[in-house]
């Protein structure tokens, strides 16, 4: 392997994210402006945020550092130096914002799950699709029919819960049509996933256009699922408001990946799951029936990105409207990779995918000099650093999109 690991590179590129910040967002254009953190109506920290960038960049440094010496820390370096590196940004940029210099604590935090919430659904579902062996590149189409049948079916029922129901079938549908293609007609998944996104588009944007538009009190006014405060946990400070005072979609997102990752890894359904996404040929050869396998795993995927999409709409009771994920699938898709197949990994990218759209909204309010298409840019970066090894090895399911032909 030589010296240049993927871990030692994967240091180098923290190295120059910190040295970057350390030397542009602290010296040569530095934060000017004070900032004020506000964590709750009565509580707010008020500092001056140059020597607090300066500290962080170095601490991105030092993580980079820990890297190239050989340390085995190869997630808590990304951790701190993704944290040392985004909060410089984030406190730079706000400090030269022209009008207002508070990060609302609270807002940040709630915000980023919000915005989360479609991304962390679809890439679960991508998870239980490709560890089984069925490369999901219709998570956009998926997500875009969830939005679209929740909306529709919630709103003719008057019901928030039959339009909850119906996005999460809505979805499993559009996931059958991927698994009888892919699976027994042995279609070419990446260009069918591409050919059903298409499809999903045409098909929302058509009745959208026919009967959801001009007809919107009785197709599109979709009722919202009320926040849900949990006991007890929602009164206390910061962290109630922040995360315990929220729909039931950011508890439902959180509890299924815990429930996935405990199935994939901790269950016999986990391991012949893996199992058929790795080797099919040696599962089949054990008596596992690998098509039956990637059926209830592509089926079952395109239900929870299903409710992905139901989150856009049932979640914050807005209307459907024509290509409303605008992307999201493919984010999703992007924290699939950059979480390594994994439930938790994709769990993080998708926070940090979140978090990076959140943070553009955020400085867009404040007018700050840094265009919010930059922003909008992170998940696609993030993800071309991740697919070149930048941040650690890479591997997708050694079967992942190769189908399966019983010898």
């Amino acid at each position: 392997m030589g010296f240049w690991s993927r871990s030692r590179k994967a240091g180098a590129v923290y190295v120059v994210l910190g040295l970057f910040a350390f030397a542009f967002f602290g010296l040569v254009k530095p934060a000017t402006n004070d900032v004020v953190l506000k964590f709750t109506e009565g509580t707010s920290l008020t500092f001056a945020p140059r020597a607090v960038v300066i500290v962080l960049g170095l601490l991105a440094v030092a993580a980079g550092v820990a890297l190239l010496a050989g340390k085995e820390w190869f997630p808590t370096a990304t951790a701190v130096a993704l944290l040392g590196f985004v909060g410089a940004f984030m406190l730079w940029a706000v400090s030269l914002a022209k009008v207002g210099h508070t990060i609302y604590a609270v807002d940040l935090v709630n915000g980023t799950l919000i915005a989360a919430l479609p991304l962390i659904f679809g890439s679960l579902g991508g998870v239980l699709c490709e560890r089984s062996g069925v490369v999901n590149i219709n998570i956009e189409g998926q997500l875009l029919v969830g939005a679209f049948g929740g909306a529709l079916i919630g709103t003719m029922t008057h019901n928030v819960w039959a339009g909850v129901i119906a996005a999460a079938g809505f979805g499993a549908l559009m996931a059958a049509l991927l698994a009888v293609f892919a699976i027994k007609y042995l279609v070419d998944q990446v260009v069918l996933g591409v050919i059903l996104n298409v499809l999903a588009l045409g098909i929302t944007g058509v009745i959208y256009e026919r009967l959801m538009q001009p007809e919107a009190v009785t197709y599109n006014q979709p009722p919202k699922l009320e926040s849900w405060n949990i006991p007890l946990l929602a009164d206390i400070p910061f962290l109630g408001p922040a995360l315990f005072r929220n729909n039931i979609f950011v508890y439902l997102a959180l509890i299924l990946v815990a429930v996935v990752t405990f199935g994939l890894f901790r269950t016999r359904w986990g391991l012949r799951t893996r199992a058929v996404g790795e080797h099919p040929t040696a599962a089949d050869t054990v008596g596992i029936k690998v098509r039956a396998v990637r059926y209830r795993n592509v089926i079952l995927g395109g239900l929870v990105a299903g409710l992905g999409g139901a989150a856009l709409t049932l979640g914050s009771g807005l209307a459907f409207n024509k290509n409303m994920t605008a992307g999201k699938g493919f984010i999703a898709l992007a924290a699939l990779i950059f979480g390594r197949w994994s439930p938790t990994g994709a769990l993080g990218a998708a926070l940090l995918f979140g978090f990076a759209d959140k943070l553009q909204i955020v400085l867009s309010s404040t007018q700050s000099p840094i265009p919010a298409d930059f922003l909008r840019m992170a998940p696609y970066i993030a993800t071309l650093l991740a697919v070149a090894g930048l941040v650690g090895k890479v591997r997708a399911p050694a079967a992942d999109g190769k189908p399966y032909v019983k010898g």
